[in-house]
């Protein structure tokens, strides 16, 4: 067989994996047997499966490959964040960032190349959008970084905490999405908790739904606006869907308890950051177990809008607080890299021509 031929076994989970040791006259403890040298282990060598058979290594050899990106850039900030630029097969480039803290080590993990949506605060947005990433693509930035990272072994834990919050939107590549989160929630995967892997979105309602049911993983829903005209400018998906029927869909997913929606809300000078967008916040989150998390703007090149002041964003912040709602100014990390949230654009060809249009609108005439 031919290369192109060979089955990449990140793309497929557990029962994938069952299915296809299945198919080729093996028993089905295979799967967990390879799974435990791929993600406890770190290993992509058939070869050096020790309890694998030599002639199933060489059947594997065949039939199967553990495609892994090529490292086209390695950055490390000042303040030791890590940022990785993987080049696909096809020749289009990711980004995945790494987040080092005192109790935990975020990864930030991309789910498409580019970004389908057009929120017009976001980096990635603008530089357009060429295709949804395979599950194996998606999980193996998560391979990748724990062995850049030095991750040894199932007793380590350098890596944490999983964020699908890098370029794309996760919900408008549900299955890809889905399937890569369980190998991360596998405890022959990862082993990750729950809790401990948050899925961002822009909002896409009915996927919310569906995902409450297969995969209810911490959910993190990209805000920034209090009301539907200022939101529908800066995150267009809300024309489709918009806060009143989100909100509704939030307070479904997390259900009665403890848990809470995580709301992420840029602070753009100017635009959403006045005491009355604040008010108007505590309102339009009455009801729902939400926490906010207030995001300093981060510059990208060509774009209109600036970061709201220290001074904007604690008023803000108190106005928020002083209403019960759990608040977190979140800590701008990465920013020297382009690693800091908004700031992701890797390298591609963009399908939509959004670029092209984007950079010839900026253009000055000459005088």
């Amino acid at each position: 067989m031919t290369d192109t031929a060979r089955t990449n076994l990140l793309d497929l989970d557990r029962a994938g994996l069952e299915t296809f040791f299945s198919a080729h006259g093996e028993k089905p403890f295979r799967a967990t047997q390879l799974m435990k040298w791929v993600y406890g282990h770190g290993v992509a060598d058939f070869a050096a499966m020790t309890n694998i058979s030599k002639a199933l290594q060489t059947r594997l050899q065949q039939l199967a490959e553990i495609r892994l990106p090529e490292v086209a850039a390695d950055s490390l900030s000042d303040d030791g964040s890590r940022k990785w630029l993987f080049r696909l097969a096809d020749g289009n480039c990711i980004e995945t960032v790494f987040i080092p803290e005192a109790d935990r080590g975020t990864l930030c993990v991309s789910s498409q190349v580019g970004c389908a949506l057009n929120c017009s605060f976001c980096s990635t947005a603008q530089q357009g959008f060429n295709r949804n990433l395979t599950s194996g693509e998606i999980i193996a930035q998560l391979w990748m970084a724990a062995h850049l990272l030095g991750q040894r072994g199932e007793g380590e834990r350098i890596i944490s905490n999983v964020v699908m919050m890098g370029m794309g939107e996760p919900l408008l590549n549900y299955d890809n999405v889905v399937r890569a989160m369980r190998l991360m929630l596998d405890d022959f995967g990862y082993g990750l908790s729950k809790r401990r892997i948050t899925l961002s979105t822009a909002g896409v309602v009915p996927m919310i739904r569906q995902l409450r049911e297969d995969c209810d993983v911490s959910l993190a829903v990209s805000l920034h606006a209090p009301n539907d005209a200022l939101r529908n400018e800066l995150v267009p998906l809300n024309r489709k869907y918009p806060i009143r029927e989100l909100l509704d869909t939030c307070r479904e997913y997390v259900g009665e308890g403890r848990r809470r929606v995580t709301f992420e809300y840029v602070m753009l000078a100017g635009v959403n950051d006045s005491d009355q967008h604040a008010r108007e916040l505590v309102q339009c989150l009455s009801g729902v177990p939400a926490k906010i998390n207030l995001i300093p703007f981060n510059p990208f090149p060509q774009t209109r809008y600036l970061r709201s002041s220290n001074n904007r964003i604690h008023r803000f912040f108190e106005i928020l607080n002083q209403a019960g709602i759990v608040t977190i100014t979140r800590k701008t990390r990465g920013d020297d890299i382009d690693a800091a949230c908004g700031q992701l654009a890797g390298q591609f060809q963009d399908r939509t021509r959004r670029r092209e249009r984007s950079q010839s609108a900026n253009k000055v005439s000459p005088v």
